[in-house]
């Protein structure tokens, strides 16, 4: 019988849920979906001067918004304290670590000669074999792993290959710091080994933490999990992802205007390869992820694939749904709150017609807000500059024509509508063209707007007649 794998994604909560932070949660779930597996979710929540309970919030929520599902509670790291101190006594008691009395002052000199010699190694064993008595009055000790001092530490890892450092390159690192607080490379190896975690999927900044991590492992004879450091994701120069390359949180991706399914796809994509493909779906990412798959070399993050991903989907998205997830991101973008207070029955209803045109030229879902504006304009229309250039006294008396000869529509509809347009420009000896357009900067006050026709039957007989009223001369 074949063990039941279970993965991890551990993130810190002193900040947002950031795109690497997505993804590695991404490949962790994948990993455990495709093999019936489970993904838990631990915070590591340690450092108790940086975390917060807003990051922790955002980090739930922006999971959830990627359609990330955890099993289980959520597991917080700095409730499990007195189980890490507790391992840390029992190596202490079977001779695997140690008290170390270092004062600060010894521990910088330290670190200065090593580095001066060009050595790794920067703790030099002082209280390794000492006598406890030896130490000065009222100072409290850390607790070190007694660290093998020669031969090698070797991870197996499923990305990386073999990874092996020397030993004598590695300090015997601390468990447990003197206020009795666990340290973070304690307390990740007790929580994974009590979770129950076979896999580890995380960024390849952790391989020189696998390597103290495994020392901990061996010294309390536990198994090591099967480990994968995936690359971490590059800017699209080569450089470390900043800002400006996109290094922001997930949330961000949801304010300007990202479909998740578009993010998540995106994302899996990033170091990860299964042929030419690049659209999958949500089981055939499940069905087809695997680690030796992933490359060695950093992703590099492009934005205007991601955009075009997204046009993607939202070309290929249900109606309905984009009218929801419009909806949703009102929440996230500036004058939302005054669109939202503009959507009722109607307005839905205008919405939904307009979206099989809208959607066919929008790569996020700001573009489709942009592209709906002329649903929910007010009265006089806000004519933009552009716009208002073309609004000459003898486009205005072409509107008033163009108005008296539609109110004879009474059937309103695209169809319709476009038949009186095509009868007017004939009468008058007039290119469509430049029938249409007029028409469109009276109806939305803009220059680009979806299909005109499309315009006229969206908002109806009675608001079409009454804003082309507005801009005809008198």
């Amino acid at each position: 019988m074949t063990e039941s794998v279970v993965t991890r994604f551990a993130p810190s909560p002193t900040g947002f849920l950031h795109i690497g932070g997505g993804r590695t949660a991404l490949f962790n779930w994948l990993y455990a979906r495709k093999r019936g597996g489970k993904m838990l979710l631990r915070i590591e929540d340690t450092d108790r001067e940086r975390s917060t309970e807003p990051a922790i919030a955002a980090i739930l929520d922006g999971l959830k918004w990627l359609g990330i599902e955890w099993d289980g509670d959520v597991v917080y790291q700095f409730t499990r304290a007195a189980r890490h101190r507790e391992v840390a006594e029992q190596l202490l008691a079977s001779g695997k670590a140690y008290r170390c009395y270092a004062t600060q002052e010894e521990l910088t000199a330290m670190r200065e000669q090593a580095r001066a010699e060009g050595r790794t190694r920067l703790y030099n064993g002082l209280w390794r074999d000492r006598d406890p008595a030896e130490a000065s009055a009222g100072m409290k000790p850390t607790i070190r792993l007694k660290a093998p001092q020669t031969g090698e530490t070797v991870i197996e890892d499923q990305v990386q290959g073999r990874v092996v450092w020397q030993n004598e390159n590695l300090d015997d690192l601390v468990l447990l710091r003197g206020d009795g607080n666990p340290t973070y490379m304690l307390a990740v190896v007790v929580d994974d080994h009590d979770m129950g975690i076979t896999h580890v999927i995380r960024g390849d900044d952790h391989l020189i933490n696998a390597a103290r991590q495994k020392q901990i492992y061996d010294a309390l004879e536990w198994d090591l999990p099967n480990m994968s450091h995936i690359p971490l994701i590059h800017g699209p120069d080569g450089s470390k992802l900043s800002k400006r390359h996109g290094a922001l949180g997930v949330d961000a991706y949801r304010a300007m205007g990202y479909l998740p399914a578009a993010l998540r796809n995106y994302l899996v994509r990033l170091g990860w390869s299964h042929g030419d493909q690049e659209i999958f779906s949500t089981q055939e990412m499940i069905d087809a992820f695997d680690l030796p798959q992933i490359g060695r070399s950093a992703a590099r993050f492009d934005f205007a694939k991601l955009e075009n991903l997204n046009g993607h989907y939202i070309r290929h998205s249900d109606d309905q749904f984009l009218v929801s997830q419009f909806e949703n991101v009102l929440d996230y973008v500036p004058d939302g709150a005054d669109l939202k207070a503009k959507l009722n029955d109607t307005t839905r209803a205008q919405l939904l017609r307009a979206m099989p045109s809208l959607k066919e030229r929008a790569k996020t879902l700001i573009e489709l807000i942009a592209g709906s504006y002329f649903i929910f304009a007010d009265r006089p229309l806000e004519i933009e500059p552009k716009a208002l250039a073309l609004l000459t006294p003898e486009t205005r008396e072409l509107i008033g024509k163009l108005r008296a000869a539609l109110e004879t529509v009474t059937d309103w509809r695209s169809e319709t509508a476009e038949t009186a347009m095509r009868n007017f420009a004939d009468a008058n000896n007039l290119k469509l063209g430049a029938v249409a357009q007029p028409l469109r900067v009276a109806l939305t006050g803009r220059t680009t707007s979806p299909g005109i026709f499309d315009v006229l039957a969206v908002l109806g007989r009675q608001e079409c007649l009454a804003r082309l009223a507005d801009q005809a001369s008198a």
